[in-house]
């Protein structure tokens, strides 16, 4: 069975109270409980984890070698300048795709770079929550060939 992490990142945990116009009102929990079904739906087991701590989520992508057989990941802010998570993702070897609920080409400017888009398989931006389940479905079918 295909076993997946989705990872994410700082103020995540605050979805739904979080700028609603942009993130709207589901909740973490809310989403990641569509995306268990949704993976279920396809036979994939997903463990879910957020941090607010740069440090926490290397340890967790770090964890991807020996415990899954990818990751989809919503970095949130550390997209933009974290080198120590591209650095993670690009040591493991496991297939991730990068999520954001918004479409960060249309906000502000330092939103637009993402250090992790190049070691990631794919972006999936400005899809709002649907976004994680297109995430586990890419993965599901690179793994499948």
């Amino acid at each position: 069975m295909i076993k997946l992490l989705v990872l994410n990142g700082p103020n995540l945990n605050m979805l739904g109270i979080r700028e609603p116009s942009i993130y709207g009102y589901d909740t973490l929990d809310s989403i990641n409980r569509e995306i268990k079904e949704y993976a279920d739906s396809l036979g994939v087991s997903c463990d879910f984890y957020q941090s607010n701590h740069e440090g926490d989520l290397v340890d967790k992508i770090q964890s991807v070698y020996t415990e899954y057989n990818g990751c989809v990941i919503n970095a949130g802010a550390y997209t933009h300048y974290s080198y120590a998570i591209r650095d993670a993702i690009s040591s493991v070897g496991k297939p991730f795709v990068e999520v954001h609920i918004s479409d960060i080409s249309a906000r502000e400017d330092f939103r637009h770079k993402s250090v992790i888009t190049e070691v990631c398989k794919k972006m999936i931006a400005g899809y709002g929550k649907e976004g994680y389940k297109m995430a586990v479905k890419t993965i599901v079918d690179i793994l499948n060939g």
